[in-house]
């Protein structure tokens, strides 16, 4: 049987005796290092029972603790700050967020409401065009596809935001700025010395309520001698009414779907898209306080416990004189995964106990609290 390596009672640590030398330049780190092994082999029973494990085993599990708090650290950090840190730049080469302050932001909700500014034509991310269409007399029907066709346009992508045709405003009928209207006024605007005033003085004479009983009689008298000018659009089928009676061109604006449905359309180019690419780094041992390092402590424990039995796994019998002893490698194998299971539960319970929602939670509950005590104080009496 070949001879097992044993801890000797010691260890020295080197820059490069962890295998990815994410903390080996770091000098807590450097100092930790032979400390902790020193404690997890006296947790493990050093020097009273022999541990089969060699000091790189011991900072193999160390790298891998604080590896690990990083991952969980910074996982909690992207699902708290995702919403404000989506759309954002990666940065350069070596960037990374461990020690920024996310500034909370409505980027994702501008986004959606750019969407939404799109389809109610008062915003949006996607361009509109314009365009116009030769009206022929007496033609009523258009095909906008066809229109699209002779523009390059592929077959479907064109969708009609605006038709510019309809019944000029009745104010227009009723008042022109650039000649006195209404019955009288060019001598009532006279009469007040206002000549050679722009008519439009006309609305300070006049009060309100007359203008609009002007505007209601136009509008309705079109509406029953006159037809209006509407039209009718379906699947691209452009109907006008009335008939026109002249030829001229139509106008209007329009988007293309391809434009509007692309989901790809604002450049990702180091930007955040995923919680893949949030650069976020390895954590930096130094800066990590008495709290974290007692649970990497305790993870390099569970870690080296599961090594450990892995190994006497090897050997499930050790011989001795007369004798042979059984190892115990189901035990320590199943109590390391329950330990680091319990560890990593613990940990998230402690993460989520300081997210935003539970500390403002905390806050309310705090502030209602204070108001109770402070309606029993008794208002002070002053006496003069």
């Amino acid at each position: 049987m070949a001879k097992i390596p044993i801890y000797p009672g010691s260890s020295s640590f080197f820059p490069g005796d962890t295998p990815f030398g994410f903390y080996d330049n770091d000098v807590q780190f450097q100092q930790d290092a032979d400390k902790v092994t020193e404690f997890v082999a006296r947790r493990l029973g050093y020097p009273i029972m022999d541990v089969e494990l060699q000091d790189i085993n011991f900072y193999t599990a160390f790298e891998e603790a604080i590896t690990t708090y990083g991952n969980e650290l910074y996982a909690y950090k992207v699902r708290e700050d995702y919403l404000s840190l989506e759309g954002s730049t990666t940065g350069s080469k070596g960037f990374n967020l461990n020690h920024s302050l996310i500034q909370p932001n409505f980027g994702t909700i501008v986004r959606y409401s750019e969407q939404y500014g799109t389809e109610a034509g008062t915003g949006g991310n996607v361009t509109w065009y314009s365009g116009s269409l030769p009206i022929t007399a007496s033609k009523q029907d258009y095909d906008m596809n066809a229109w699209a066709a002779t523009q390059g346009i592929e077959d479907g992508d064109i969708e009609i935001k605006r038709i510019f045709y309809e019944t000029p405003p009745a104010i227009v009928k009723y008042f022109d700025p650039y000649a006195g209207t209404g019955v009288g006024m060019i001598n009532l605007i006279d009469s007040f010395g206002w000549g050679n005033y722009s008519p439009a003085i006309n609305f300070l004479l006049m009060p309100v309520s007359y203008d609009m009983q002007k505007i209601a009689a136009i509008e309705f008298n079109d509406q029953v001698r006159k037809s209006q000018y509407s039209f009718e659009l379906i699947n691209n089928k452009l109907r006008l009414f009335p008939l026109p009676n002249q030829d001229g061109s139509l106008y209007f604006q329009y988007i293309k779907k391809s434009d509007r449905n692309n989901p790809t359309a604002i450049s990702s180019s180091n930007k955040i898209t995923n919680v893949s690419n949030v650069p976020y780094d390895n954590p930096t041992y130094t800066q990590i306080n008495s709290i974290g390092r007692s649970w990497i402590f305790e993870y390099t424990l569970s870690v080296c416990k599961e090594m450990l039995g892995y190994i006497r796994g090897k050997y499930s019998t050790v011989p001795i004189p007369g004798a042979e002893v059984t190892l115990n490698q189901s035990d320590l194998v199943s109590a390391a995964t329950s330990e680091k299971t319990a560890l990593i539960e613990r940990l998230r319970a402690y993460f989520d106990e300081t997210s935003r929602d539970k500390l403002m939670e905390r806050r309310a509950l705090e502030t209602e609290n204070r108001i109770k005590e402070l309606a029993a104080v008794p208002y002070p009496i002053y006496i003069g």
